[in-house]
Protein backbone atom coordinates (compact mmCIF):
# COMPACT_ATOMS: atom_id res chain seq x y z
CA UNK A 1 0.00 0.00 0.00
CA UNK A 2 1.16 3.45 -0.39
CA UNK A 3 1.14 6.47 1.88
CA UNK A 4 -0.05 9.98 0.94
CA UNK A 5 0.82 12.79 3.12
CA UNK A 6 -3.11 13.46 3.45
CA UNK A 7 -6.22 12.77 2.18
CA UNK A 8 -6.12 15.96 -0.77
CA UNK A 9 -3.98 13.57 -3.46
CA UNK A 10 -6.64 11.58 -3.49
CA UNK A 11 -9.29 14.36 -3.91
CA UNK A 12 -7.76 16.24 -6.40
CA UNK A 13 -7.60 13.39 -8.41
CA UNK A 14 -11.15 12.40 -7.84
CA UNK A 15 -12.27 15.98 -8.79
CA UNK A 16 -9.58 15.90 -11.93
CA UNK A 17 -12.23 13.23 -13.13
CA UNK A 18 -15.11 15.35 -12.91
CA UNK A 19 -13.69 18.25 -14.32
CA UNK A 20 -12.50 16.10 -17.31
CA UNK A 21 -15.92 14.50 -17.81
CA UNK A 22 -18.11 18.06 -16.89
CA UNK A 23 -19.21 17.89 -20.07
CA UNK A 24 -20.45 14.41 -20.17
CA UNK A 25 -23.27 12.91 -18.44
CA UNK A 26 -22.14 11.41 -15.32
CA UNK A 27 -23.48 8.27 -13.65
CA UNK A 28 -22.33 7.56 -10.04
CA UNK A 29 -21.96 3.66 -9.22
CA UNK A 30 -22.16 1.75 -5.78
CA UNK A 31 -18.93 -0.12 -5.04
CA UNK A 32 -19.52 -3.80 -5.83
CA UNK A 33 -22.76 -3.20 -7.27
CA UNK A 34 -24.18 -3.26 -10.53
CA UNK A 35 -23.97 0.05 -12.37
CA UNK A 36 -26.76 0.65 -15.18
CA UNK A 37 -24.94 3.18 -17.98
CA UNK A 38 -28.12 4.84 -19.92
CA UNK A 39 -28.17 4.70 -23.78
CA UNK A 40 -29.28 8.30 -24.59
CA UNK A 41 -30.81 7.59 -27.82
CA UNK A 42 -34.14 8.48 -26.94
CA UNK A 43 -34.45 10.62 -30.10
CA UNK A 44 -33.57 7.36 -32.91
CA UNK A 45 -36.26 5.08 -33.35
CA UNK A 46 -35.87 1.55 -32.36
CA UNK A 47 -36.54 0.51 -36.21
CA UNK A 48 -34.15 2.76 -37.52
CA UNK A 49 -31.39 1.26 -35.89
CA UNK A 50 -29.17 -0.93 -37.23
CA UNK A 51 -25.95 -1.43 -34.31
CA UNK A 52 -25.80 -0.89 -31.06
CA UNK A 53 -22.43 -0.89 -29.89
CA UNK A 54 -20.70 -0.44 -26.69
CA UNK A 55 -17.08 0.42 -25.67
CA UNK A 56 -15.22 2.73 -23.39
CA UNK A 57 -12.22 5.13 -23.22
CA UNK A 58 -8.83 3.61 -22.69
CA UNK A 59 -6.94 7.15 -23.08
CA UNK A 60 -4.78 8.56 -25.37
CA UNK A 61 -7.60 8.74 -28.16
CA UNK A 62 -8.03 4.87 -28.10
CA UNK A 63 -11.15 2.58 -27.12
CA UNK A 64 -12.19 -0.74 -26.77
CA UNK A 65 -15.62 -2.68 -27.56
CA UNK A 66 -17.08 -4.46 -25.26
CA UNK A 67 -20.63 -5.73 -26.65
CA UNK A 68 -22.81 -5.22 -30.22
CA UNK A 69 -26.63 -5.78 -31.04
CA UNK A 70 -27.58 -6.13 -34.28
CA UNK A 71 -31.39 -5.09 -35.23
CA UNK A 72 -32.78 -8.66 -34.29
CA UNK A 73 -31.63 -7.71 -31.16
CA UNK A 74 -28.55 -10.43 -31.04
CA UNK A 75 -26.19 -9.28 -28.60
CA UNK A 76 -22.63 -10.08 -29.29
CA UNK A 77 -19.85 -9.55 -26.32
CA UNK A 78 -16.76 -8.68 -27.94
CA UNK A 79 -14.87 -8.05 -24.59
CA UNK A 80 -11.68 -9.58 -24.26
CA UNK A 81 -10.45 -8.04 -20.94
CA UNK A 82 -11.85 -8.45 -17.76
CA UNK A 83 -15.08 -6.82 -18.88
CA UNK A 84 -16.44 -9.84 -20.37
CA UNK A 85 -17.59 -11.50 -17.58
CA UNK A 86 -19.18 -8.45 -16.04
CA UNK A 87 -21.11 -6.81 -18.54
CA UNK A 88 -24.79 -7.13 -19.96
CA UNK A 89 -27.45 -5.31 -22.24
CA UNK A 90 -30.65 -4.27 -20.70
CA UNK A 91 -33.70 -3.97 -23.36
CA UNK A 92 -33.41 -0.57 -23.11
CA UNK A 93 -29.92 -0.60 -24.49
CA UNK A 94 -28.02 0.59 -21.33
CA UNK A 95 -24.73 -0.91 -20.25
CA UNK A 96 -24.66 -3.26 -17.30
CA UNK A 97 -21.37 -3.16 -15.28
CA UNK A 98 -21.37 -5.61 -12.58
CA UNK A 99 -19.58 -5.98 -9.42
CA UNK A 100 -18.17 -2.14 -10.01
CA UNK A 101 -14.57 -1.20 -9.04
CA UNK A 102 -12.88 2.16 -8.95
CA UNK A 103 -10.87 1.15 -12.11
CA UNK A 104 -14.37 1.35 -13.53
CA UNK A 105 -14.34 5.26 -13.34
CA UNK A 106 -13.90 6.04 -17.21
CA UNK A 107 -16.01 6.84 -19.88
CA UNK A 108 -18.39 4.45 -21.71
CA UNK A 109 -19.62 5.64 -25.03
CA UNK A 110 -22.81 4.22 -26.36
CA UNK A 111 -22.50 3.85 -30.18
CA UNK A 112 -25.55 4.11 -32.57
CA UNK A 113 -26.06 2.97 -36.47
CA UNK A 114 -28.67 3.88 -38.68
CA UNK A 115 -29.29 3.35 -41.75
CA UNK A 116 -28.27 7.45 -42.51
CA UNK A 117 -25.95 8.39 -39.74
CA UNK A 118 -23.84 6.83 -36.73
CA UNK A 119 -24.24 8.79 -33.06
CA UNK A 120 -21.95 8.60 -30.16
CA UNK A 121 -23.42 8.99 -26.82
CA UNK A 122 -20.36 9.00 -24.15
CA UNK A 123 -21.55 8.83 -20.26
CA UNK A 124 -18.84 9.59 -17.39
CA UNK A 125 -19.21 6.95 -14.44
CA UNK A 126 -18.43 7.64 -11.05
CA UNK A 127 -17.85 4.99 -8.31
CA UNK A 128 -18.63 5.83 -4.82
CA UNK A 129 -17.50 3.94 -1.71
CA UNK A 130 -18.66 4.46 1.88
CA UNK A 131 -16.10 3.69 4.75
CA UNK A 132 -16.36 0.24 5.72
CA UNK A 133 -16.28 1.14 9.50
CA UNK A 134 -15.52 4.20 11.74
CA UNK A 135 -13.63 3.26 14.98
CA UNK A 136 -11.36 5.14 17.15
CA UNK A 137 -7.97 2.40 18.20
CA UNK A 138 -5.12 2.89 20.13
CA UNK A 139 -6.80 4.78 23.45
CA UNK A 140 -4.91 6.20 25.91
CA UNK A 141 -5.66 4.53 29.29
CA UNK A 142 -5.61 8.13 31.28
CA UNK A 143 -5.49 11.95 30.34
CA UNK A 144 -3.42 14.04 32.77
CA UNK A 145 -4.36 17.86 33.76
CA UNK A 146 -2.32 20.47 31.39
CA UNK A 147 -0.56 17.38 29.61
CA UNK A 148 -0.92 16.75 26.07
CA UNK A 149 -1.48 13.42 25.75
CA UNK A 150 -2.42 10.97 22.41
CA UNK A 151 -5.70 10.34 22.95
CA UNK A 152 -6.62 7.71 20.21
CA UNK A 153 -6.87 7.50 16.20
CA UNK A 154 -9.81 7.44 14.46
CA UNK A 155 -9.72 5.18 11.20
CA UNK A 156 -12.27 5.36 7.95
CA UNK A 157 -11.75 2.06 5.96
CA UNK A 158 -11.98 1.48 2.42
CA UNK A 159 -14.04 4.57 0.87
CA UNK A 160 -13.91 6.31 -2.32
CA UNK A 161 -13.31 9.54 -1.93
CA UNK A 162 -11.04 9.43 0.90
CA UNK A 163 -13.09 10.40 4.13
CA UNK A 164 -12.73 13.77 5.89
CA UNK A 165 -12.85 12.61 9.88
CA UNK A 166 -14.44 15.20 12.77
CA UNK A 167 -13.23 15.05 16.33
CA UNK A 168 -15.76 15.49 18.37
CA UNK A 169 -16.20 16.27 22.75
CA UNK A 170 -19.86 15.80 23.83
CA UNK A 171 -21.10 15.75 20.52
CA UNK A 172 -19.07 19.02 20.03
CA UNK A 173 -16.37 19.48 16.93
CA UNK A 174 -12.82 19.88 18.09
CA UNK A 175 -10.84 22.39 16.28
CA UNK A 176 -6.77 22.28 15.72
CA UNK A 177 -5.70 25.31 18.06
CA UNK A 178 -1.99 23.98 18.06
CA UNK A 179 -1.78 24.50 21.93
CA UNK A 180 -4.48 22.21 23.37
CA UNK A 181 -5.68 20.42 20.61
CA UNK A 182 -3.71 18.84 17.56
CA UNK A 183 -4.95 16.30 14.65
CA UNK A 184 -2.69 14.69 12.51
CA UNK A 185 -4.44 13.19 9.37
CA UNK A 186 -2.79 10.74 6.74
CA UNK A 187 -4.59 8.22 4.02
CA UNK A 188 -3.29 5.13 2.50
CA UNK A 189 -4.65 4.12 -1.25
CA UNK A 190 -5.18 0.18 -1.58
CA UNK A 191 -2.93 -0.54 -4.58
CA UNK A 192 -4.74 -3.00 -6.19
CA UNK A 193 -8.64 -1.85 -5.11
CA UNK A 194 -7.64 1.90 -5.11
CA UNK A 195 -10.07 2.62 -1.90
CA UNK A 196 -8.81 4.85 0.92
CA UNK A 197 -8.10 4.38 3.86
CA UNK A 198 -8.38 8.01 6.48
CA UNK A 199 -6.51 8.09 9.80
CA UNK A 200 -6.90 10.99 12.15
CA UNK A 201 -4.65 10.93 15.38
CA UNK A 202 -5.80 13.44 18.26
CA UNK A 203 -3.33 14.71 20.95
CA UNK A 204 -4.82 16.34 23.76
CA UNK A 205 -4.62 18.45 26.85
CA UNK A 206 -7.45 17.52 29.00
CA UNK A 207 -8.79 19.95 32.05
CA UNK A 208 -10.62 18.66 35.42
CA UNK A 209 -14.53 19.47 33.22
CA UNK A 210 -12.97 16.42 30.79
CA UNK A 211 -14.00 13.52 33.86
CA UNK A 212 -17.03 11.70 31.72
CA UNK A 213 -16.37 13.48 28.25
CA UNK A 214 -17.71 11.43 26.19
CA UNK A 215 -15.16 11.35 22.88
CA UNK A 216 -16.25 10.72 19.43
CA UNK A 217 -15.16 10.57 15.51
CA UNK A 218 -17.58 11.27 12.40
CA UNK A 219 -17.64 11.30 8.63
CA UNK A 220 -19.73 12.60 6.01
CA UNK A 221 -19.43 10.82 2.83
CA UNK A 222 -20.32 12.33 -0.42
CA UNK A 223 -23.40 10.52 -0.57
CA UNK A 224 -24.88 12.24 2.26
CA UNK A 225 -24.25 9.07 4.67
CA UNK A 226 -22.88 10.27 8.38
CA UNK A 227 -21.04 7.60 10.47
CA UNK A 228 -20.39 8.06 14.13
CA UNK A 229 -18.05 6.05 16.59
CA UNK A 230 -18.86 4.62 19.36
CA UNK A 231 -18.47 7.02 22.18
CA UNK A 232 -14.79 6.37 24.30
CA UNK A 233 -14.07 8.06 28.03
CA UNK A 234 -11.27 8.42 29.66
CA UNK A 235 -9.55 8.54 33.20
CA UNK A 236 -8.69 12.18 33.97
CA UNK A 237 -5.79 12.26 36.80
CA UNK A 238 -4.73 15.45 38.56
CA UNK A 239 -3.28 16.06 41.85
CA UNK A 240 -4.86 16.92 44.96
CA UNK A 241 -5.25 20.82 45.30
CA UNK A 242 -8.21 21.33 47.88
CA UNK A 243 -9.15 18.72 51.07
CA UNK A 244 -12.28 19.17 53.36
CA UNK A 245 -12.64 17.33 56.67
CA UNK A 246 -16.27 16.35 57.08
CA UNK A 247 -18.15 15.10 60.60
CA UNK A 248 -20.33 12.89 60.15
CA UNK A 249 -22.75 12.40 63.63
CA UNK A 250 -25.91 12.66 64.91
CA UNK A 251 -27.67 15.11 65.27
CA UNK A 252 -27.08 16.74 67.75
CA UNK A 253 -24.02 15.20 68.98
CA UNK A 254 -24.35 14.26 72.40
CA UNK A 255 -22.15 12.16 75.12
CA UNK A 256 -21.82 8.54 74.27
CA UNK A 257 -22.46 8.97 70.41
CA UNK A 258 -19.78 7.63 67.76
CA UNK A 259 -18.36 10.77 65.38
CA UNK A 260 -16.44 9.94 62.14
CA UNK A 261 -13.99 12.02 60.28
CA UNK A 262 -13.68 11.67 56.80
CA UNK A 263 -10.54 13.67 55.16
CA UNK A 264 -12.09 14.58 51.30
CA UNK A 265 -9.40 15.28 48.74
CA UNK A 266 -10.24 16.57 45.38
CA UNK A 267 -7.44 14.66 43.43
CA UNK A 268 -7.83 11.93 40.75
CA UNK A 269 -7.18 9.08 41.71
CA UNK A 270 -8.14 9.99 45.33
CA UNK A 271 -4.55 9.95 47.90
CA UNK A 272 -4.98 6.56 50.28
CA UNK A 273 -2.99 8.08 52.72
CA UNK A 274 -4.06 10.59 55.39
CA UNK A 275 -2.92 12.29 58.65
CA UNK A 276 -5.80 13.07 61.31
CA UNK A 277 -4.55 15.68 63.79
CA UNK A 278 -6.69 14.97 67.28
CA UNK A 279 -6.51 16.33 70.47
CA UNK A 280 -3.51 16.33 71.55
CA UNK A 281 -2.55 13.26 69.22
CA UNK A 282 -1.82 12.45 65.16
CA UNK A 283 -2.91 9.32 63.79
CA UNK A 284 -2.13 8.19 60.24
CA UNK A 285 -4.53 5.86 58.19
CA UNK A 286 -3.71 3.92 55.21
CA UNK A 287 -6.19 3.10 52.55
CA UNK A 288 -8.89 5.03 54.07
CA UNK A 289 -9.94 8.55 54.61
CA UNK A 290 -12.16 8.21 57.64
CA UNK A 291 -11.02 8.00 60.96
CA UNK A 292 -13.98 6.97 63.99
CA UNK A 293 -14.23 8.52 67.73
CA UNK A 294 -15.93 6.11 69.95
CA UNK A 295 -18.30 7.02 73.07
CA UNK A 296 -17.44 10.34 72.90
CA UNK A 297 -17.79 13.02 75.86
CA UNK A 298 -17.92 16.82 76.44
CA UNK A 299 -14.11 16.41 76.90
CA UNK A 300 -14.08 15.74 73.00
CA UNK A 301 -15.35 19.16 71.70
CA UNK A 302 -12.98 21.35 69.67
CA UNK A 303 -11.12 21.43 66.92
CA UNK A 304 -9.54 18.82 64.60
CA UNK A 305 -7.53 18.56 61.59
CA UNK A 306 -6.72 16.11 58.84
CA UNK A 307 -3.73 16.54 56.03
CA UNK A 308 -2.43 14.37 53.08
CA UNK A 309 0.60 12.27 54.69
CA UNK A 310 2.61 13.08 51.45
CA UNK A 311 1.41 16.78 51.71
CA UNK A 312 1.62 18.12 55.67
CA UNK A 313 0.51 21.85 53.73
CA UNK A 314 -2.76 20.86 52.21
CA UNK A 315 -4.67 20.84 55.71
CA UNK A 316 -8.49 20.97 56.35
CA UNK A 317 -10.21 21.35 59.75
CA UNK A 318 -13.85 21.19 61.62
CA UNK A 319 -14.76 21.83 65.11
CA UNK A 320 -17.28 19.47 66.89
CA UNK A 321 -19.30 20.37 69.34
CA UNK A 322 -20.39 17.67 71.79
CA UNK A 323 -23.84 18.56 73.41
CA UNK A 324 -24.42 18.00 77.13
CA UNK A 325 -27.06 19.49 79.54
CA UNK A 326 -27.17 18.81 83.25
CA UNK A 327 -30.16 20.04 85.71
CA UNK A 328 -29.52 20.24 89.77
CA UNK A 329 -32.88 20.28 91.25
CA UNK A 330 -32.29 20.42 95.39
CA UNK A 331 -35.98 19.37 96.10
CA UNK A 332 -37.20 15.63 94.65
CA UNK A 333 -39.76 13.21 95.75
CA UNK A 334 -42.67 13.80 98.20
CA UNK A 335 -41.82 17.43 100.29
CA UNK A 336 -44.57 18.22 103.15
CA UNK A 337 -44.46 21.11 105.15
CA UNK A 338 -46.28 23.28 107.55
CA UNK A 339 -48.62 26.21 106.25
CA UNK A 340 -46.79 29.33 106.82
CA UNK A 341 -43.27 28.20 106.70
CA UNK A 342 -40.90 28.88 103.86
CA UNK A 343 -38.98 26.75 101.21
CA UNK A 344 -36.04 27.02 99.58
CA UNK A 345 -36.06 26.25 95.71
CA UNK A 346 -32.87 26.13 93.74
CA UNK A 347 -32.67 25.31 90.02
CA UNK A 348 -29.10 24.66 88.67
CA UNK A 349 -27.84 24.15 85.01
CA UNK A 350 -25.13 23.02 83.57
CA UNK A 351 -24.82 23.08 79.15
CA UNK A 352 -22.52 23.62 75.94
CA UNK A 353 -25.27 26.35 75.14
CA UNK A 354 -28.09 28.50 75.79
CA UNK A 355 -30.97 26.42 78.04
CA UNK A 356 -34.60 27.34 78.29
CA UNK A 357 -36.81 26.65 81.28
CA UNK A 358 -40.09 26.16 81.94
CA UNK A 359 -42.38 25.38 84.89
CA UNK A 360 -45.61 23.38 85.47
CA UNK A 361 -47.75 23.00 88.73
CA UNK A 362 -50.75 20.12 88.05
CA UNK A 363 -49.60 20.72 84.32
CA UNK A 364 -50.76 23.89 83.93
CA UNK A 365 -47.74 26.26 83.09
CA UNK A 366 -46.35 29.01 85.17
CA UNK A 367 -45.12 32.33 84.10
CA UNK A 368 -42.31 31.81 86.23
CA UNK A 369 -40.05 29.73 88.89
CA UNK A 370 -42.05 29.71 91.56
CA UNK A 371 -41.25 31.31 94.83
CA UNK A 372 -41.99 29.76 98.45
CA UNK A 373 -41.65 32.71 101.14
CA UNK A 374 -44.68 31.62 103.08
CA UNK A 375 -46.42 28.51 102.34
CA UNK A 376 -50.11 28.63 102.03
CA UNK A 377 -52.47 25.33 101.43
CA UNK A 378 -53.10 26.59 97.66
CA UNK A 379 -48.82 25.75 96.88
CA UNK A 380 -49.60 22.20 97.49
CA UNK A 381 -49.65 20.20 94.14
CA UNK A 382 -47.10 18.31 91.54
CA UNK A 383 -44.27 20.49 90.46
CA UNK A 384 -42.30 20.22 87.03
CA UNK A 385 -39.55 21.87 86.02
CA UNK A 386 -38.12 21.03 81.89
CA UNK A 387 -34.90 22.53 80.73
CA UNK A 388 -33.89 22.29 77.01
CA UNK A 389 -31.41 23.20 74.97
CA UNK A 390 -31.97 22.68 71.08
CA UNK A 391 -33.39 18.96 70.71
CA UNK A 392 -31.65 18.02 73.98
CA UNK A 393 -34.61 17.80 77.18
CA UNK A 394 -33.71 17.33 80.50
CA UNK A 395 -36.58 17.17 83.66
CA UNK A 396 -36.96 17.60 87.52
CA UNK A 397 -39.68 17.38 89.44
CA UNK A 398 -41.02 17.33 93.25
CA UNK A 399 -44.84 17.23 95.13
CA UNK A 400 -45.03 19.56 97.64
CA UNK A 401 -48.32 18.60 100.53
CA UNK A 402 -48.35 21.84 102.57
CA UNK A 403 -50.38 20.51 105.91
CA UNK A 404 -51.77 22.70 108.80
CA UNK A 405 -55.12 23.09 110.68
CA UNK A 406 -57.99 24.25 108.39
CA UNK A 407 -59.06 27.97 108.37
CA UNK A 408 -62.76 28.27 107.68
CA UNK A 409 -62.30 31.21 105.25
CA UNK A 410 -66.27 32.04 104.65
CA UNK A 411 -69.26 30.85 105.59
CA UNK A 412 -72.30 32.24 103.83
CA UNK A 413 -76.31 31.56 102.72
CA UNK A 414 -78.21 32.29 99.96
CA UNK A 415 -82.09 31.72 99.15
CA UNK A 416 -83.33 28.57 96.88
CA UNK A 417 -84.55 28.79 93.52
CA UNK A 418 -88.33 27.94 95.19
CA UNK A 419 -87.69 31.06 97.62
CA UNK A 420 -88.14 28.33 100.55
CA UNK A 421 -85.04 26.36 100.69
CA UNK A 422 -81.76 27.74 102.04
CA UNK A 423 -78.18 27.09 100.84
CA UNK A 424 -75.48 27.29 103.19
CA UNK A 425 -72.19 27.42 102.28
CA UNK A 426 -68.65 26.65 104.06
CA UNK A 427 -65.35 27.47 102.37
CA UNK A 428 -62.36 26.51 104.18
CA UNK A 429 -58.85 25.50 103.82
CA UNK A 430 -56.50 22.74 105.19
CA UNK A 431 -54.24 20.11 105.02
CA UNK A 432 -55.10 16.95 105.28
CA UNK A 433 -57.93 17.01 104.29
CA UNK A 434 -60.67 18.83 106.50
CA UNK A 435 -63.79 17.07 107.84
CA UNK A 436 -66.91 18.96 107.53
CA UNK A 437 -69.91 19.50 109.85
CA UNK A 438 -72.81 21.31 110.41
CA UNK A 439 -75.22 21.73 113.51
CA UNK A 440 -78.27 21.50 111.55
CA UNK A 441 -78.94 18.45 109.44
CA UNK A 442 -80.18 19.49 105.92
CA UNK A 443 -81.86 17.70 102.80
CA UNK A 444 -78.65 17.42 100.72
CA UNK A 445 -75.43 17.58 100.95
CA UNK A 446 -72.91 18.54 98.23
CA UNK A 447 -68.91 18.51 98.34
CA UNK A 448 -66.08 20.04 95.97
CA UNK A 449 -63.22 17.87 95.12
CA UNK A 450 -60.03 18.50 97.51
CA UNK A 451 -57.64 20.63 95.66
CA UNK A 452 -54.70 22.73 96.81
CA UNK A 453 -55.85 22.38 100.79
CA UNK A 454 -59.34 23.93 99.13
CA UNK A 455 -62.80 22.57 100.11
CA UNK A 456 -66.69 23.87 99.65
CA UNK A 457 -69.06 22.01 101.63
CA UNK A 458 -73.24 23.03 101.05
CA UNK A 459 -75.91 21.80 102.48
CA UNK A 460 -79.89 22.59 101.33
CA UNK A 461 -82.32 23.11 104.48
CA UNK A 462 -85.73 24.81 105.10
CA UNK A 463 -85.95 26.65 108.39
CA UNK A 464 -88.86 27.00 110.44
CA UNK A 465 -87.54 29.45 113.02
CA UNK A 466 -84.70 31.44 113.25
CA UNK A 467 -82.07 29.99 114.66
CA UNK A 468 -77.65 30.00 114.47
CA UNK A 469 -76.23 27.57 112.27
CA UNK A 470 -72.73 26.07 112.71
CA UNK A 471 -69.88 24.78 110.48
CA UNK A 472 -66.72 22.99 111.75
CA UNK A 473 -63.76 21.37 110.12
CA UNK A 474 -61.35 19.44 111.40
CA UNK A 475 -58.22 17.00 110.58
CA UNK A 476 -55.15 16.21 112.62
CA UNK A 477 -53.97 19.80 113.17
CA UNK A 478 -57.29 20.71 114.64
CA UNK A 479 -60.03 22.28 114.21
CA UNK A 480 -62.12 26.09 113.26
CA UNK A 481 -65.81 26.77 113.93
CA UNK A 482 -68.13 29.43 112.66
CA UNK A 483 -71.73 30.37 113.00
CA UNK A 484 -74.26 32.00 111.03
CA UNK A 485 -77.77 33.16 111.88
CA UNK A 486 -80.43 31.45 109.28
CA UNK A 487 -84.37 32.80 109.81
CA UNK A 488 -87.59 31.33 108.43
CA UNK A 489 -89.18 31.77 105.45
CA UNK A 490 -92.29 33.89 107.62
CA UNK A 491 -89.53 35.95 109.81
CA UNK A 492 -87.76 36.84 106.26
CA UNK A 493 -90.91 38.06 104.47
CA UNK A 494 -91.71 40.09 107.61
CA UNK A 495 -88.55 41.75 107.80
CA UNK A 496 -88.89 42.37 103.93
CA UNK A 497 -91.88 44.39 104.39
CA UNK A 498 -90.85 46.13 107.15
CA UNK A 499 -87.50 47.27 105.32
CA UNK A 500 -89.73 48.31 101.73
CA UNK A 501 -91.99 50.73 104.38
CA UNK A 502 -88.80 52.47 105.72
CA UNK A 503 -86.64 52.71 102.51
CA UNK A 504 -90.03 54.28 101.16
CA UNK A 505 -90.11 56.67 103.89
CA UNK A 506 -86.92 57.41 103.87
CA UNK A 507 -87.58 58.52 100.48
CA UNK A 508 -90.28 60.61 101.14
CA UNK A 509 -88.54 62.74 103.58
CA UNK A 510 -85.63 63.19 101.77
CA UNK A 511 -87.49 64.70 98.49
CA UNK A 512 -89.65 67.25 100.92
CA UNK A 513 -86.10 68.43 102.44
CA UNK A 514 -83.98 68.80 99.43
CA UNK A 515 -87.36 70.73 97.73
CA UNK A 516 -87.27 73.23 100.74
CA UNK A 517 -83.91 73.55 100.61
CA UNK A 518 -83.81 74.36 96.58
CA UNK A 519 -86.94 77.21 96.78
CA UNK A 520 -84.60 78.85 99.84
CA UNK A 521 -81.54 78.78 97.56
CA UNK A 522 -83.39 79.90 95.13
CA UNK A 523 -84.64 83.16 96.39
CA UNK A 524 -81.41 83.74 98.18
CA UNK A 525 -80.16 83.70 94.13
CA UNK A 526 -82.58 86.07 93.25
CA UNK A 527 -81.25 88.72 96.05
CA UNK A 528 -78.21 88.23 95.07
CA UNK A 529 -78.66 89.34 91.40
CA UNK A 530 -80.49 92.42 92.87
CA UNK A 531 -77.85 93.23 95.02
CA UNK A 532 -75.01 92.59 92.78
CA UNK A 533 -76.45 93.90 89.56
CA UNK A 534 -75.12 89.72 88.02
CA UNK A 535 -77.38 88.57 85.10
CA UNK A 536 -79.83 86.01 85.71
CA UNK A 537 -77.99 83.86 83.41
CA UNK A 538 -76.18 82.60 86.49
CA UNK A 539 -79.06 82.18 88.53
CA UNK A 540 -80.83 80.12 85.82
CA UNK A 541 -77.94 77.48 85.73
CA UNK A 542 -77.93 77.07 89.39
CA UNK A 543 -81.41 76.62 89.49
CA UNK A 544 -80.98 73.51 86.36
CA UNK A 545 -78.12 72.32 88.48
CA UNK A 546 -80.97 71.74 91.61
CA UNK A 547 -83.60 70.84 89.39
CA UNK A 548 -81.33 67.93 88.09
CA UNK A 549 -80.37 66.69 92.12
CA UNK A 550 -84.09 67.27 93.09
CA UNK A 551 -84.91 64.82 89.88
CA UNK A 552 -82.02 62.28 90.90
CA UNK A 553 -83.51 61.68 94.59
CA UNK A 554 -87.07 61.45 93.37
CA UNK A 555 -85.83 58.19 90.72
CA UNK A 556 -83.50 57.08 93.99
CA UNK A 557 -86.76 57.67 96.17
CA UNK A 558 -88.94 55.05 93.36
CA UNK A 559 -86.56 52.49 93.43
Amino acid sequence: MHLLSASSVCVLLFIALLCQASALETVIGLYGETVEIPCNNVHIKAEDVKITKWKYDKGSAQSEGLLIMDKNQSISITATDEYRDRISMAPNSSLLLSAAKLTDQRAFICMVVTREDITEYPVNVVIYKTPAGLEISDKVEELEIGKLTKLGTCIAQDSNPAANITWLKNNKPLVADDKDIFIQTSVLVDPVTGLSTTSSTLEYSAEKEDTDAEFTCSTQHAMGSVLVSSPVTFTVTYSTENIILQVIAQDPLVEGDNVSLKCVADGNPPPTSFTFHLKGESVRMENTNTYTITNVSRDATGEYKCSLTDNPALVASAFITVNYLDINLNLSGNIVKSVGEALDLNLQTHASGEVKVSWTKDNVKLDKQPKFTKLTFSDSGHYVCTVTMGLLSQTGSFDLVVEGAPVIRRLSKQRGIDGQHKVLICEAEGSPKPAVTWSINGTSFDESPFMNGKITHKITVVPTANLTVTCSVTNDFGTDTKTLKVSSYQSDENDQTKLVVGVVVSLLVATVVVGLVGCVYMKKSKQGSWKTGEKENGSSEEEKKLEEKVEENSQKAEV
